[in-house]
């Protein structure tokens, strides 16, 4: 191989010049600290230039912030308009997998790139709307970037930022502060952000905990690959963990209800799988009343009397009977909406300061098909039987609405809707998925005596099944699909192994098409292997 280099020319000054790159997702501020470093260079006498590189991104759209700057002289520089691949000291991201990025492009260079990054996350389109776990893994991105940098910094700036009512450009502008790698000093970083004038309390608050955070402050959740390659970096904030019910559930009804409820707690703390059984208790009788609740234990009491000793069965059964009983219907939907827990957690996240107010559109497209299992079981029945009469219906509905809960005139059907809660076993609705529960549960207990290890997967295909409206269809086409493989696999040694391995296929693709290669590989199984004897 050939290795070319130039001589430098008279007058060549470009080892002095540093060049920085910012990563940011829209909304996070990269502008603004793209726009305060140009000031904060300019005022300690560097000339400086500044672009942007717009993307089209799966969130919200990223972009590419370049600033190079050089030390003020009697000659005019001539500085680059964009990053080049293994040409920049300095990269910023303001989100973890932008540091990933960063990576992939070849910004970030062993032995001279000092990469500073938040290690929270702002999930892409692919990983909200994958059908099952679809997040990525955080640890290969923080291991890639401890290899390809000279140095790696990390922190949750944005969890930093937040907690002290800013944004994370504020705490990004502290980390590379912190980090030392611009011959600025820290007073001409604060001065900066005091000359911009806007939210410059809060600002500065965010800034000095960022700045904390890559020096192993009280704040500290940063790492230097320079100095080692072990640690640990903050991992993914609690917001991006599935859902939990973190206060008490609604008890609807009176003061007896209370007591009732305490009572299926000592049933609930009774069984194995004690503590995934109370959080599924509390989330059915805050779903639906303390009666639905006492049926939730029924149903997994009746499944641990199979197998008794069998931990993996108890488990599955207290997770996936309370998920599957607490479906999502126009009922949960609404009456989730109008919670003035949920109103609190917008305006915290917003960031409504006092004397403002808050405008809430929420936008929704129901169908034919909810507005029937909303009606009484014969009634609902009697439409959808009547192809005719149910065009008719959604045509009416079938359209995109967006309705805004802040104003009486839209939070007043929600309240309507989530109102039915009393009554809703006796809708459509209620009725079907009770059928659908019931089917399931009998596979579960003729399963569970034999082999328990297939009747917890089978158990855990309900995951399959979530959302409402075409989500919820989707999810159950394809649970009676992959349980449609399980007279193949009844009776075999690996018959759990496959049935999970469908499930996987399952949630791999939207379209079905990995199931169904997945689907004719079962049908060509041999017959069933002798399974182990004791």
């Amino acid at each position: 191989m050939n290795v070319h280099v130039s001589p430098a020319r008279r007058g060549d000054n470009t080892s002095s010049v540093i060049k920085l790159a910012i990563l940011a997702v829209g909304g996070q501020g990269g502008g603004v600290v793209s726009t305060w470093l140009v000031d904060l260079a300019e005022q300690q006498g560097y000339d400086v230039q500044s672009t942007s590189v717009p993307g089209v991104a799966q969130r919200t759209g990223a972009t590419i912030y370049y600033v190079e700057m050089v030390p003020r002289t009697d000659r005019i520089p001539i500085l680059s308009l964009m990053p080049a691949v293994g040409d920049v000291d300095i990269v910023l991201a303001a989100e973890l997998m932008e540091a990933g990025r960063a990576i992939q492009r070849g910004f970030v260079t062993p032995g001279r790139t000092t990469l500073i990054a938040s290690s929270h996350r702002a999930l892409a389109v692919s990983e909200k709307s994958a059908p099952g776990m679809g997040i990525l893994e955080s640890e290969p991105v923080l291991q890639a970037a401890r290899d390809a940098s000279l140095r790696f910094l990390s922190a949750d700036l944005d969890s930093l930022a937040i907690a002290n009512g800013s944004v994370i450009s504020a705490s990004l502008f502290g980390a590379l502060a912190g980090a030392e790698v611009l011959p600025f000093p820290r007073a001409a970083f604060e001065d900066t952000i005091r000359r911009s004038g806007k939210g410059v309390t809060a600002s500065l608050a965010a800034f000095a905990a960022g700045f904390d955070a890559v020096r192993g402050g009280p704040e500290s959740a940063a790492t230097d690959s320079a100095a080692a390659h072990s640690g640990s970096e903050a991992t993914l904030p609690p917001g991006h963990a599935p859902e939990a019910m973190t206060t008490a559930p609604e008890i609807h009804g009176p003061a007896r209800q209370e007591e009732a409820f305490r009572a299926l707690l000592k049933r609930a703390d009774a069984l194995p799988a004690a503590a995934i059984a109370r959080r599924g208790l509390e989330k059915v009788v805050d779903y639906q009343d303390v009666k639905y609740g006492a049926l939730y234990l029924d149903r997994v009491e009746a499944i641990n009397a199979h197998a008794p000793g069998d931990a993996d069965l108890a488990e599955a059964a207290a997770k996936h009977v309370a998920n599957a009983m607490a479906y999502d219907d126009v009922i949960r939907v609404a009456d989730l909406k109008i919670r003035s827990t949920r109103m609190t957690r917008v305006e915290n996240e917003v960031g409504v300061r006092e004397g403002q107010l808050l405008a809430v559109t929420e936008y929704m497209h129901p169908r034919g098909e909810e507005i029937c299992g909303l009606l009484p079981a014969p009634v609902g029945a009697f439409v959808t039987r009547r192809p005719g009469l149910f065009r008719l219906l959604d045509k009416m509905v079938n359209r995109g609405r967006r309705v805004r809960t802040d104003r009486l005139r839209g939070f007043l059907p929600l309240y309507m809707m989530a109102s039915l809660r009393p009554v809703r076993r006796a809708l459509l609705r209620h009725r079907g998925e009770e059928a659908h529960i019931g089917a399931w549960l009998e596979t579960v207990h003729r399963l569970a005596p034999g082999e328990p290890r297939l009747a917890a997967e089978v158990l855990r295909c309900r995951r399959l099944v979530k959302g409402y409206s075409d989500t919820h269809a989707r999810g159950l086409s394809k649970f009676d699909r992959v349980l449609s493989a399980l007279p193949l696999l009844e009776g075999r040694a690996d018959g759990a192994d496959w049935l999970r391995r469908l499930k996987e296929a399952a949630f791999a693709d939207e379209a079905g098409t990995q199931l169904d290669g997945a689907l004719k590989t079962v049908a060509t199984l041999d017959a069933p292997p002798a399974a182990a004897s004791d």
